[in-house]
C-alpha cells in the first residue's frame, strides 16, 4: 500500500485559505471514489472535498473550525500501489497529487516477506457497510432523539444516505451532531449500537445535560458580521404603518393568470420596485461607508440583498441592478437565488456585491422590529407581519390591511430628516402601487 496526501483544492479565485466546516470522514474510514472527505466555507459559500481515490483514511490534518491554506495538506488515504506494491510509503516522501506508480519504491525494502502475503491483500475490498469503530454509548442522561415531521428532509452527505441505505436506517430517526444538524457517519454507527428510542412515558423529568456547540461556519461569520456592524454603526430605527390594501388587491389580480414569464408575486418585488424609485430620489442611501478611509461609495446600480433563512443559518443574496428589472424580473430572480441559498449553492458572486438590503420575516415578523444594517451598507429595510386593523377613514372604521416597515440607517452618514423622507417615499408608493408603474 502507499499513502495518498489530499490537499485543499483552489476553491475559488483570489482564496488564500477557507475555514474547515464539516468533516465527512474519520480516521479508518473507507471511502471510494468521489466520496465527500470534508466541507469548507470561503465568504458564505460552502465547498464539498471528494475524495479522488479510493482508500482508508489514515489522517485528518484540522479540526473543524480551524482556518486552512489553499493547497494544505487536509487528508492522507492509505491506497493499494501500482502493480499489486503492498509496501506503505513513507507520509513525508508522498507528493500530494503524484501517481504512486511514480514513486521509487523505499530504500531497504526487503521483497521476499511481501511475495509470502496473499496476493488478495494487494486490493482491499470495501465491504457493504464500511467497519468503524464501537462508538461510545450515550449518556444516560443524553437528550432523546429528536423526530422530524413527515416530509421534512434530514441533512446528510452523499455517503452518509448511502451508508443509511445500506443498513436499512431511516434517517428522520436519526439526530444529527453535525453542523446545524446535519447527521455523520457517527450518527448513523450510534443509531445501529443503540436503536430506535423508545417511547417514553408522561410525567416531568429533571434534565442536567449541558450541550457544547463550536461555533463555526456561517454561524461564526455571522456573529463577526453582527457584532462589527453594532460596535460601529450608531443605528437610527425608523418605524412606519403601510396601508397595503390597494397593493395585495393588486398583486392578487395580476397573479390570477401566472405564466412561465411572469410567475405569481410576493410582497417583496413591489417593494423593491419602491425602493428603486425611491433610491433614484436619495442616492446617499444606497451606498457603502468606508469608515477607515472616511469615504462614502454612492452606487448608481441598486443590488439589493435579500436576507434569507437556511438550514445553516442567514445568508443574503443579491439581487444585481434591481434598476433595470420590472416586478417580475425581481421576483424570479429572487425566486432563484433564494432556493440556491437554501440548497447551499449559491456562489460567491450571488452572495456578495450588495448596495441595501431587505430582511422579512413575513408572518412571524412581529409588529415591530429593529434590523441591523448589513455593514458596510448605510440602511436596511426591515418588513414586518400584515395584520388586518380597523382603520378610521374620516366617517366610520373599516377593515384594512396594514403592515409596519422597520428601517434601520447609519447615523453618522444619513440624517434622521433624510431618513424619515425615505421611509415616506415608501409609504407613499406602495400605499398606491399605481405609482410603481409611471414616472411621477
Amino acid at each position: 500500500m502507499v499513502e495518498r496526501i489530499i490537499k485543499l483544492p483552489d476553491v475559488g479565485e483570489g482564496i488564500a485559505e477557507a475555514e474547515l466546516v464539516e468533516w465527512h470522514v474519520k480516521v479508518g474510514d473507507i471511502v471510494r471514489e468521489d466520496d465527500l472527505l470534508a466541507a469548507v466555507m470561503t465568504d458564505k459559500a460552502t465547498v464539498e472535498i471528494p475524495s479522488p481515490v479510493e482508500g482508508e483514511v489514515t489522517w485528518v490534518g484540522a479540526e473543524v473550525g480551524d482556518t486552512v491554506a489553499i493547497g494544505s495538506a487536509i487528508v492522507k488515504l492509505k491506497v493499494a500501489g501500482a502493480e499489486g506494491a503492498v509496501a506503505e510509503e513513507p507520509a513525508e516522501e508522498a507528493p500530494a497529487e503524484e501517481a504512486p506508480a511514480e514513486k521509487p519504491a523505499p530504500v531497504a525494502a526487503a521483497p521476499a516477506p511481501k511475495a509470502e502475503k496473499p496476493a488478495a491483500s494487494a486490493a482491499p475490498v470495501k465491504p457493504a457497510v464500511p467497519p468503524q469503530p464501537a462508538p461510545k454509548p450515550m449518556r444516560a442522561d443524553a437528550a432523546p432523539i429528536q423526530r422530524r415531521a413527515p416530509g421534512e428532509k434530514p441533512l446528510a452527505s452523499p455517503a452518509v444516505r448511502l451508508k443509511a441505505r445500506e443498513a436499512g436506517v431511516d434517517l428522520r430517526q436519526v439526530q444529527g451532531t453535525g453542523l446545524a444538524g446535519r447527521i455523520t457517519h457517527q450518527d448513523i454507527d450510534a443509531f445501529l449500537l443503540r436503536g430506535p428510542e423508545p417511547a417514553r412515558g408522561g410525567g416531568l423529568v429533571e434534565q442536567s445535560a449541558v450541550t457544547e456547540v463550536k461555533v463555526v461556519g456561517l454561524r461564526r461569520r455571522i456573529a463577526e458580521k453582527m457584532a462589527l456592524s453594532k460596535s460601529r454603526i450608531p443605528h437610527i430605527t425608523i418605524v412606519e404603518e403601510v396601508n397595503v390594501s390597494p397593493l395585495e388587491d393588486l398583486r392578487a389580480t395580476l397573479n390570477k393568470k401566472p405564466t412561465p414569464e411572469r410567475p405569481k408575486l410576493t410582497l417583496l418585488p413591489f417593494l423593491m420596485r419602491a425602493m428603486v424609485k425611491a433610491l433614484a430620489e436619495q442616492p446617499a442611501l444606497n451606498a457603502l461607508y468606508d469608515d477607515d478611509a472616511g469615504i462614502v461609495r454612492q452606487h448608481a446600480a441598486i443590488n439589493i440583498g435579500i436576507a434569507t433563512q437556511t438550514p445553516t443559518g442567514l445568508i443574503v443574496p443579491v439581487v444585481k441592478h434591481a434598476e433595470a428589472r420590472d416586478l417580475w424580473g425581481c421576483g424570479i430572480e429572487l425566486a432563484r437565488l433564494a432556493e440556491r441559498g437554501r440548497q447551499g449553492t449559491a456562489t460567491r458572486d450571488e452572495l456578495t456585491g450588495s448596495t441595501i438590503t431587505i430582511t422579512s420575516l413575513g408572518a412571524l415578523g412581529g409588529i415591530a422590529t429593529t434590523p441591523v444594517i448589513n455593514y458596510p451598507e448605510v440602511a436596511i429595510v426591515g418588513v414586518n407581519k400584515m395584520v388586518v386593523r380597523p382603520v378610521w377613514d374620516g366617517t366610520t372604521f373599516v377593515p384594512r390591511k396594514m403592515m409596519n416597515l422597520s428601517s434601520s440607517f447609519d447615523h453618522r452618514v444619513i440624517d434622521g430628516w433624510d431618513a424619515a423622507v425615505f421611509v415616506q417615499r415608501l409609504k407613499e408608493l406602495l400605499e398606491n402601487p399605481a405609482t410603481l408603474f409611471v414616472d411621477i
